[in-house]
């Protein structure tokens, strides 16, 4: 009987054969996975989600994050693992069962291993092409170039890019905002952080290359980011280039011995505990890495600030004008750091904008050691090194046991005595939080602020559309669509 059946499996065609021994070998070790973890686990382990066994998993996740956990939060609470062909990936959702996710050293759980993906991207010696020793002291050159008497500095940058670009819009019309917003993001980008050098001479040129760093950035490019495909290949090419365009700059800039106030020469003048420097291409990397941090991020907040203010326009729009003519009655037309950290009304908005929509739908860490989690119905449970934890400022923030009508747009929730967010530690998350809490927080709230502040101060606008949806497919989570709005100049 037995060679019967190695026959008729020999009769299979060889892919067939290869597809099912492959499948057993998995499901093989799944099982012997599973028994181990039952025996040696020092604690119950959280729930696994129900799905089909291997790629189950993988299927609902591609299907959308978020449903994802709609339906795994409502049958299993707090804490739950859902199985991604022979990973683990345990999600951690709440404030009161994500204060280890964020708190945790990098020994314990880290960066490293689940963003390699933006190696390619970024370049090799930074970031996530670092051992945690490496990447602490590059974390601290970030800090530096975002210290407040540097931040002192790119704010009046802001301003000036921003009064400028504005400068050009018409007495009235109907524009696209989303649009508009992120080509000043980009402007205001090249000005504080690449420098004079760029912005003037060299703009075209270093956003159409940044723009094929950006488009090889693709869904695929996360499990696979060397694979040979288009988008790959213009991305290597165009950091190559940047690369060379950087060394350029940092040559002359030495040659001539000029320092300028911007995020490149922070790191070019940076140096390790030991006392070296960074390679011009690591500089160029360290750049890379910034921009992807904060471009996107503070287009997509800005343009959300805007557009639910206006979606609750007679509610929300008369508050910020009355705070920009108090300000401007004890400061006249000026703008600067101080000035813009005196609005709070507009500080809620764009919190609240970042409540309701965080760019990133997830953040990811590896587990290097195992941890116990207590839920906040009290169940404790024990997530074993290997697995993969995750938590969601999209889904966490929207919790209702955290804010009170969490799904509406009330940027009161944040002024005294109310104050939500400050209940529990972690109830916002939208600059993340903890040990690897977002550095350009200060950076984006300064950017944001100068934009609108300009805006409302210069104009009135209405919604010339419906309120657009947020578009879960992209990357970065923005506004799905045009954002248009109709504007008529106007003075304070």
């Amino acid at each position: 009987a037995k060679m019967e059946i190695m026959d008729r499996i020999q009769e299979f065609p060889l892919a067939y054969q290869l597809t099912g021994a492959t499948v057993l070998i998995v499901c093989s070790a799944l099982v012997v996975y599973s028994i181990a973890s039952k025996i040696f686990s020092k604690g119950q382990a959280p729930p696994m989600i129900s799905c089909f066994p291997v790629i189950g998993g993988f299927l609902k996740f591609v299907k959308g994050p978020l449903p994802l956990m709609k339906e795994a939060f409502k049958a299993h609470g707090d804490v739950f693992t859902v199985p991604v062909f022979h990973k683990r990936i345990t999600f951690l959702i709440g404030p009161e069962v994500s204060s280890h996710f964020y708190k945790a050293t990098d020994l314990q759980l880290s960066q490293k291993e689940v963003y390699e993906f933006n190696v390619p991207t970024f370049g090799k010696g930074v970031v996530f092409d670092v051992d945690h020793t490496v990447r602490l002291e590059q974390f601290r050159f970030f800090a530096e170039a975002l210290k407040t008497n540097r931040m002192r500095t790119y704010v009046s940058m802001m301003v000036t890019e921003a009064e400028a670009f504005f400068s050009k819009w018409g007495e009235r019309g109907t524009l696209d905002l989303k649009e508009q917003l992120s080509d000043l993001i980009i402007l205001t980008a090249s000005r504080t952080l690449m420098g004079p050098e760029v912005r003037e001479n060299l703009f075209e040129k270093v956003s159409n290359l940044f723009h094929d760093l950006d488009m090889g950035m693709q869904p695929i490019s996360v499990i696979f980011p060397y694979l040979p495909i288009a988008a790959h290949r213009k991305r290597d090419s165009s950091r190559t280039e940047l690369a060379q365009i950087f060394s350029k700059i940092i040559t002359n800039r030495r040659e001539r011995g000029v320092e300028e106030p911007d995020v490149l020469q922070a790191f070019m003048d940076a140096r390790y505990k030991n006392g070296t420097k960074l390679t011009d291409d690591e500089v160029c990397g360290m750049l890379i890495a910034v921009l992807f941090a904060g471009q996107h991020t503070s287009s997509v907040t800005s343009t959300w600030t805007g557009m639910l203010a206006l979606a609750t326009k007679s509610e929300n729009w008369p508050r910020l004008v009355a705070e920009q003519k108090k300000v401007m009655a004890k400061h006249g037309d000026k703008l600067d750091y101080d000035i813009l950290n005196e609005m709070d009304e507009l500080h809620f908005c764009i919190k609240e904008a970042l409540r309701l929509h965080p760019p990133l739908i997830m953040l990811m860490r590896y587990v290097h050691e195992s941890f116990s989690v207590t839920t906040s119905a009290g169940q404790e449970y024990h997530v074993p090194k290997g697995n993969i934890v995750a938590t969601s400022p999209s889904f966490a923030m929207r919790l209702e046991r955290v804010y009170k009508d969490a799904t509406k747009y009330d940027p009161q929730r944040f002024a005294k005595p109310r104050e939500e967010d400050k209940k529990q530690p972690f109830s916002f998350t939208g600059f993340g939080g903890g040990r690897h809490g977002c550095m350009g927080e200060s950076f984006a709230y300064m950017q944001i602020k100068t934009i609108w502040s300009i805006l409302i101060r210069n104009f009135d606008f209405d919604l010339a559309g419906p309120l657009p949806e947020p578009d879960y497919d992209s990357m970065v989570v923005g506004p799905k669509g045009a954002c248009m709005v109709d504007f008529v100049r106007q003075k304070l």
